[in-house]
């Protein structure tokens, strides 16, 4: 057996709201209908078509602005009328006909090739559906711009109609001739005017001068003063009018007819179109429910479990909103190892509340609707679905309470399988407490036998000690805030609730010795249990408050340690371009010393220098520039023990020379004067910063590397720097690269949420986000984007695809996002 039970079902679970406020939501009895035939199914492939069609017509209503939603007529039964050869559609029909056919005609072009790929199930509907460009042209042959038949409809009619035409320019010519006499005659006032009798033209005449007119009096007055006639001449013309009239009428409906024998063979696909139109309507309305309940398609499986996040009653939160309130979302599973939930806990807490939540989304879900859900939710389908909710006394078939419940009971034991959903709200209440609980508890193991998934309410303590004591039964509490003794409409499963009956009395004044007797009546022992089950509560949300808390530390300590650990690998990757630039500058010395060397070797020979001693002077300062050339000089203390004995070379060189040279040179030291250039100093251009090497120079111009680049200058333009100020430069504009490498680094977050971006806003963002990543290395990153159709995803990875600098992609694992995040891994 399927289905649900019992038969007011959609009453007792509030589904026959939804039923109402979908209809409100048709613009046509077309998708009224479809609202009156909506039918629980537990079939997985039609459901997930059902929902994903929904889910389409969401993104459309909040993607485009004008989609056709005008004349959506209902033809049907002129259509039936015509299928009886002889018979015909009325003018009023016909014009319905066309304008509903040409929605039906706007419908179908909006889901074109551009459309196929983003809404393919509703595209996929619309393509089966005919336009009929013979109906279109038969509709421009008979009627007009307002829906009349055309003057030319037929040469029959168009004839007919300027006869008419020309009898009624003659008889008003005439009329007012008659009038215009009668009035110089002084039979009719001077004011007076043709009239209208029964479609017939006629002069209103003073009812005592009536027989002076010849004619047919046609009415008169209210007061009988005055009578209204019809001329004689004017009769035989207005007979003329009439006939032609009927004539006009006989060739209308002979034209009718015609149409209907052209459309006739066409009816049945007609009929498929009003078909599509009413489904279009019922979807959309669907639709505009989902927005407005802010509901979403789940991942749906074909299985008996499901995860629900944020799940709240659609119609509460409709109710709430109007006082200004919020509604608690409610976060509950079943799973094949924990099938049935016991929720526990004080009265006004929630309990019933939630179990018609659980009642009306599943219904809601397995008619075809969107369900109040988070993104991540996951459900499945249950063939059948019991609730036994409220008071089914009846005097009629003398019935209590307790016996409806055990009846239902009854119902359930016999009827129920592992696919099988139940609901019960104050399980074994209405009856003795011992009894009716000894007899809940023996229900409740049949059901977990028998692998029903449900959920139950109670405040019985022994079916809580049941709970705990079997598998395939999780305990559920509705916390309370037992400080201020207010319920929070939160439900957390694992352990059982307390009732708090005594909190609550003392709470609304119930005198103290009514409760210290009641103590001692039931007992120390339960009152005990049900203190311990309160104590659990609150150190449980103590617990989860530090919980929260080390979480929030850990993940800022996660933080720190990411940053440290990017700012020490910044650090290394700055000291070895800190390095590398010192062995440029020692390779730029040298390069300067080696002139110079050159240079005084140059001099001895001039001064007759012993050859030999010269080329040693020369092997030792190639033997230095292949040692820094070859990276030997590692650090500042190498390069400074290189200097050292370039000095100590110059100077034994500087023993070595005649002395008259080094008087000569001397005395040009002296003479030198200040503000010389020579190479290998460093310039700057006047008025700006940046800095570079002198290569060569003469009187006029001077040729200077800066970095790589070398330019001629005039001598005028450029001025010494001292090495200090170069270092000083060097540094600051250092420093104003890490510190703005350091500030982005510190800003940037590896995740980037692009759900409700479109394909190509998306791929653009995600680009920028790439580059950034590349540019701080960071290695891994997620991209947020949501399940849906999938259509974004797929776009999303074929650019992922395309990237040279992606190493790899996947999908998040199941407990962080699943398939709706995608986690990519850069080649750095």
């Amino acid at each position: 057996m399927q289905g649900t039970y019992p038969e007011n079902f959609e009453i007792k679970t509030g589904f026959d709201k939804i039923r109402a406020m979908l209809a409100e939501n048709c613009i046509s009895t077309l998708g009224r209908e479809w609202v009156e035939n909506i039918r629980f199914s537990d079939d997985y492939g039609i459901l997930n078509k059902l929902l994903s069609e929904v889910d389409e017509f969401v993104r459309i209503l909040n993607e485009y602005d004008q989609f056709p939603i005008s004349h959506f007529y209902d033809v049907r039964p002129a259509l039936e009328k015509i299928r009886i050869e002889g018979r015909y559609i009325v003018e009023e029909d016909i014009w319905e006909l066309k304008q509903s056919l040409e929605t039906v005609r706007a419908i179908v072009n909006f889901f074109n090739k551009d459309k196929k790929e983003k809404f393919p199930l509703l595209s996929e509907k619309a393509s089966f559906i005919q336009v009929f460009p013979y109906i279109y042209d038969r509709f421009d042959s008979i009627l007009n711009k307002t829906g009349k038949i055309r003057d030319n409809a037929s040469p029959e009619l168009a004839q007919i109609r300027k006869d008419i035409l020309v009898k009624q320019s003659g008889m008003s010519r005439r009329i007012q001739q008659i009038l215009k006499k009668a009035q110089k005659d002084g039979l009719v006032d001077e004011d007076a005017s043709i009239a209208i009798r029964d479609g017939r033209a006629v002069i209103p005449i003073s009812s005592a001068k009536k027989r002076q007119l010849k004619g047919i009096v046609y009415d008169e007055s209210a007061t009988g003063k005055t009578a209204y006639i019809e001329p004689t001449e004017i009769v035989e013309l207005n007979n003329e009018i009439r006939e032609l009239e009927y004539a006009e009428r006989r060739e209308i409906i002979k034209i009718l007819i015609e149409f209907a024998n052209d459309i006739r063979p066409y009816i049945e696909e007609l009929g498929a179109s009003y078909e599509f139109l009413g489904e279009i309507d019922f979807i959309r309305a669907k639709a505009r429910l989902a927005i407005k309940f802010e509901a979403i398609k789940p991942e749906l499986t074909d299985s008996q479990e499901f995860i629900w996040e944020n799940a709240i009653h659609p119609l509460l939160m409709l109710s709430l909103k109007k006082e200004n309130r919020k509604i608690v979302p409610l976060n509950i599973s079943l799973s094949e190892k924990d099938h049935i939930l016991l929720i526990s806990g004080p009265n006004a807490g929630g309990k019933s509340v939630c179990l018609k939540t659980v009642g009306l989304i599943q219904y809601m879900l397995q008619c075809g609707l969107l369900i109040p859900v988070r993104e991540g939710s996951k459900t499945g389908i249950f063939n059948q679905i019991f609730i036994d909710i409220g008071d089914e006394q009846s005097i009629e078939n003398d019935l209590s309470t307790y016996s409806s419940h055990l009846l239902n009971m009854k119902y359930f034991s016999a009827n129920c399988n592992p696919k099988t959903l139940i609901l019960i709200d104050e399980f074994g209440t209405g009856t003795e407490p011992m009894l009716g609980g000894a007899i809940a508890e023996s229900i409740l193991n049949k059901l977990n036998n028998t692998g029903t998934y449900g959920v139950i309410t109670t405040h019985y303590t022994n079916l809580k000690h049941f709970a705990a004591s079997v598998e395939g039964i999780v305990n559920g509490a509705m916390l309370y805030d037992s400080q201020n003794m207010n319920p929070l409409f939160q439900l957390e499963i694992g352990k059982p609730g307390s009732s708090f009956a005594f909190e609550i009395a003392r709470k609304i004044g119930l005198p103290e010795d009514i409760l210290q007797d009641a103590t001692e009546k039931i007992g120390k022992k339960h009152i005990d249990f049900d203190k311990n089950l309160k104590n659990i509560v609150r150190d449980k949300r103590y617990w989860e408050s530090k919980r929260q808390k080390i979480r929030k530390v850990e993940k800022i300590l996660d933080d720190l340690a990411a940053n440290y650990e990017n700012e020490l690998k910044e650090t290394q990757r700055q000291r070895k371009e800190i390095l590398k630039k010192a062995n440029e500058e020692a390779e730029k010395l040298l390069a300067g010393v080696n002139k110079k060397i050159e240079n005084t070797i140059q001099q001895i020979r001039k001064e007759q220098a012993d050859k030999e001693k010269t080329k040693t002077i020369r092997d030792e300062l190639e033997q230095l520039k292949k040692e820094v050339a070859s990276g030997n000089i590692a650090n500042d203390e190498k390069i400074r023990l290189k200097i050292d004995k370039l000095k100590e070379i110059e100077k034994r060189r500087n023993e070595r020379r005649p002395e008259e040279f080094k008087a000569e040179t001397k005395v040009k030291a002296k003479e030198k004067p200040e503000g010389t250039l020579e190479h290998g100093d460093l310039v700057r251009l006047i008025g700006q910063e940046t800095f570079g090497e002198i290569i060569q120079f003469n009187e006029k111009n001077v040729v200077v590397a800066f970095g790589q680049l070398m330019t001629t200058v005039p001598r005028s333009q450029i001025e010494k720097v001292g090495k200090k100020q170069a270092n000083k430069t060097r540094n600051k504009t250092k420093a104003n690269i890490l510190e703005n490498l350091s500030q982005k680094r510190l800003n940037f977050k590896p995740d980037i949420d692009i759900r409700g971006q479109r394909v190509e806003e998306a791929i653009s963002n995600i680009q920028a986000f790439i580059d950034d990543a590349i540019m701080l290395e960071v290695k891994q990153l997620r991209i947020l984007h949501g399940k849906g159709n999938g259509i974004l995803k797929e776009s999303i990875r074929d650019f992922l695809r395309a990237e040279p600098m992606v190493k790899n992609f996947k999908d998040e694992h199941v407990q962080f996002g699943g398939a709706g995040i995608t986690v990519v891994n850069l080649s750095l």
